[in-house]
Parts: C-alpha cells; sequence; structure tokens
C-alpha cells in the first residue's frame, strides 16, 4: 500500500514534536513538518512534493494558518488537498472563518490522538472518493465514443461552447470537431433565434459591444424560450451533426466559402472554416434553419465499438 504524504504545519516545537509522535506506527502516513506559513507554502508549491493532507495550526506569526488555508484554496492545483484546522482558539465566529475559507475540519487543542487520526483517515477517505469520482466523470467522457444517438438543446452562448466540448468528445477527431460543432450552435443562436444579421454583428464586433447584445437579446419575452437542438447520429460511415434553430433562417449560400470580400469584417468565415476544417460536409435545409454536416469516418479507426 502506497503512504499518503501528511505536511504538518505548526509554529510551536513542542507540538511538532507531539505530532510527529501521534503518527508513530501510522505506517500508510509519512509525515513532512514544518514550523511556519511561508516554508508551508514553499513546500506544496514544490513539484516534488504529493500531499493528501495538511495539518495547519491557525495561529502562527507573519502567514497565518488562515492565510495558507486562502492560498491553497486558490491555487487549483492544490485546493482539493482536504486541510485540517487545529487551534487553541473555538469561538463560533473563528472556526466559521475557517469552514468559510475552505477548512476540512476543525481540531480544537488539545485533543487526543485518536481523534485526530481519525479526522485525517477520513479526510483521506472523502479525497479518495472525490478523486475516483473524476476518473469516473473523465472515464464517461471518454466512452461518448460508443454513443450513437443523441438529442441535445441549448440556449445561450455559454451552453453553446459547453455542448461543443461535450459531443466533440464523440466525434472521431475530437480537436477537429469541437470548432465547427461551437460555430453552427452559435449562429442559430445569434443569427437563427436572435435574428442578429451580418452586418449588425460586423458592428457589434467592432465595438467590442457583441456579447452585450447578446444578454439583451436573450432576455427578450419572444427570445426566452427558443432553443437550438443538436441531434448527433453515429453510422458505419460517420458522424452526422443536425442542428435547428427557431428562426428565420439566412441566405447561406455564400457563407459556405471564405469571400476575399469579407477578408477585412471581424466575423464571416465560421461556416467556411468549420466546412474545411472540422466536417466532410455541410449543408443547410428548411429556410436555412437547418444545418447538416458530416465527418467521414476516417479509414482504420471504427465508428462504433
Amino acid at each position: 500500500m502506497s503512504q499518503a504524504s501528511v505536511l504538518v504545519v505548526d509554529d510551536e516545537a513542542i507540538n511538532l514534536e507531539i505530532l510527529s509522535e501521534y503518527f508513530e506506527g501510522e505506517s500508510n502516513l509519512a509525515l513532512h513538518t514544518t514550523s511556519n506559513g511561508e516554508d508551508a507554502w514553499a513546500a506544496l508549491q514544490n513539484p516534488d512534493n504529493s500531499f493528501q493532507v495538511v495539518l495547519l495550526d491557525r495561529m502562527m506569526p507573519g502567514l497565518d494558518g488562515i492565510g495558507l488555508l486562502k492560498r491553497i484554496k486558490a491555487d487549483p492545483r492544490l485546493a482539493a488537498i482536504p486541510v485540517i484546522m487545529q487551534t487553541a482558539a473555538g469561538s463560533p465566529e473563528q472556526i466559521r472563518e475557517g469552514l468559510e475559507a475552505g477548512a476540512y475540519y476543525y481540531l480544537t487543542k488539545p485533543y487526543r490522538r485518536d481523534g485526530l487520526l481519525a479526522i485525517v483517515h477520513a479526510a483521506l477517505a472523502d479525497a479518495e472518493t472525490r478523486d475516483a469520482l473524476r476518473k469516473q466523470l473523465n472515464q464517461h467522457v471518454y466512452s461518448l465514443k460508443f454513443m450513437d444517438q443523441a438529442e441535445f438543446s441549448i440556449r445561450t452562448v455559454d451552453e453553446a461552447a459547453q455542448l461543443a466540448s461535450f459531443v466533440a468528445h464523440a466525434c472521431p477527431v475530437p480537436d477537429a470537431a469541437i470548432m465547427g460543432i461551437s460555430e453552427l450552435l452559435i449562429n442559430g443562436i445569434e443569427h437563427g433565434n436572435l435574428g442578429l444579421t451580418y452586418s449588425e454583428k460586423s458592428a457589434l464586433k467592432l465595438s467590442d459591444k457583441w456579447q452585450d447584445e447578446i444578454e439583451r437579446r436573450s432576455k427578450l419575452p419572444e427570445n426566452t424560450n427558443k432553443r437550438v437542438h443538436l441531434s448527433f447520429r453515429r453510422s458505419e460511415k460517420g458522424v452526422e451533426l443536425v442542428v435547428r434553430d427557431e428562426g428565420q433562417g439566412f441566405d447561406w449560400q455564400k457563407y459556405l466559402e471564405i469571400d476575399p470580400a469579407r477578408a477585412f469584417d471581424p466575423n464571416g468565415r465560421g461556416i467556411a472554416l468549420a466546412r474545411m476544417l472540422s466536417f466532410s460536409s455541410i449543408r443547410y435545409e428548411g429556410c436555412g434553419n437547418i444545418a447538416i454536416a458530416c465527418i467521414d469516418a476516417p479509414e482504420g479507426i471504427p465508428t462504433s465499438e
């Protein structure tokens, strides 16, 4: 069984000695001690170290426990590490401050060895559970390659980005697919459901007001219930994506190719680039509010397993 590394931070030498004794006999725990917040922060930043739990004294000169806790929780690489605060003061305000800053648990000095070890083991178990769930989520995303049919609907530009990232994982080459899927979804929102014209978008992009206008139009009563729908279908030939909006359509023919006349416009190349880089083909149906994009199955790469 591999050892879990525990970082103990306390400015009192006697406390470090006591804690070291408490952890004696815990063969699955490796102890690393520091006597101040700055040294602890340096140890946490050292890429050679990997701590699973931090046992942190609240009251220390210089960088105190709360300050170090806030640094830990603000660092994406460290935020998931459970931090157990230890303190001689147990006022509700101080405990609330620590919990709001992200402390996993509070231990009030003096405490018993068995109580300390129980909390450390509980923190380790919770951290392992969270890690397992994250790995499982990644496995599910990878497993999207097994998806043959799916239906989705979105309303906002932010949702379009999230859905594009998700569905791209089900395509033969995700990195190539994501830009094209995003382009079709965003076009469905802004030009379809929200009725934004090409010239309006150009002016808004140049004045850096595009996002504000999208948000304004999204809140209008006539648009609040409009959605863009995406159908995903996989066959032996490849992947077919059907994107349908609830707008009036647009004159799509001239946007399938890159027009030099629009070369200096801040927009207008998305569909053509998607056709070249993301999809094997794009065609439109209806009034232009239905886009059908196909991605051929690469040779030697199965479309379903």
